[in-house]
């Protein structure tokens, strides 16, 4: 989860913006006047990050359904708090306003179905119910198949890196594969520019930036997939490739925080975090959730 607020914060200026390898930057910065998130400071995450807080909130209290996870969104975005939400979150939230919330979501790929496969994948032992549980939660917002896929994709990479496996990023093409056909596909191909040695800007082309999850997750993966050993350049990197880089720097600081642990991370980057010892609590408390339902089995 810190890994992931990391990512998030570090992409959080170059949203929306054009890739920027050649002049990248280490730490956190702001975004420039007139940005959407110009009203963030250094350090400050985004709704990518505000949705993993919500939903995880839900599951450590115990009070996680559908219902009172629409109820949360609708009130979050009704107030104002959403940071450059996702459009089709947006879209949901209209929606939840006018009509009954569980018939709020929209048949979407964008990547805002993502974030919340990190605290699914936090608190379930059993993979087949985490990803049930995190695809019903998806559903709130986003209705498209490929956004199930995405997430289910996303709770698979995270299940295993956390589980010590060697072969993560490969269950997650796996995963990805038998759920959506063009994204497996996609992911596929993104692996195997990394395998063949792509240059990143090369790959950001072939590949692709924008919201959808069919170009978030790909690069996501194949960044991971090439610079996994070395996680201040991949947390940099996946910042700057322009784009949805929020969410794909989300996706690569998850993994690292999964794989690795919170000792990988930058120590600079942990210190500058908003919101860093209530992210560690709330972790902390999904923990002990995971244990409970370990000890059950």
């Amino acid at each position: 989860m810190l890994g992931a607020a990391i990512g998030d914060a570090l992409g959080m200026p170059n949203e929306s913006t054009s890739p920027n390898l050649k002049k990248m930057r280490f730490g956190y910065r702001r975004a420039f006047k007139g940005h959407p998130n110009a009203g963030l400071g250094p350090g400050q995450y985004t709704d990518d990050t505000q949705l993993m807080i919500l939903a995880g909130s839900l599951l450590a209290d115990g009070r996680f359904n559908e219902e009172r996870y629409a109820s949360a969104l609708k009130d979050l975005y009704a107030r104002g708090g959403f940071r450059f939400p996702d459009g089709s979150i947006s879209a949901a939230c209209e929606h939840m306003l006018r009509d009954a919330p569980m018939v709020a979501g929209v048949k979407s790929t964008t990547a805002g179905c993502l974030p919340i496969a990190v605290p699914f994948a936090l608190s379930y032992p059993g993979l087949s119910e985490s990803i049930e549980r995190a695809v019903r939660a998806c559903n709130v917002t986003h209705t498209h198949p490929a956004a199930h896929a995405a997430v289910s994709t996303l709770v698979v990479l995270i299940y295993y890196a956390l589980n010590g496996s060697n072969d993560a990023i490969a269950q997650a093409e796996k995963k990805a594969s038998v759920e959506d056909e063009t994204l497996g596909g996609r992911i596929r191909n993104a692996l195997m520019l990394s395998r063949e040695g792509v240059d990143t800007e090369t790959a950001v082309l072939k590949i692709g930036h924008d919201v959808s999850v069919y170009q978030t997750l790909p690069l996501s993966l194949f960044l991971i997939s090439k610079y996994q050993e070395y996680p201040a350049d991949l947390l940099t990197v996946a910042a700057n490739v322009g784009g949805n880089t929020d969410t794909i720097a989300f996706i690569c600081g998850a993994y690292i925080g999964a794989k690795k642990g919170a000792g990988a991370l930058p120590s600079d980057l942990l210190e500058g975090l908003e919101d860093r010892q209530k992210i560690e609590l709330l972790s902390g408390r999904l923990r002990s959730v995971y244990q409970r339902r370990l000890d059950q089995v």
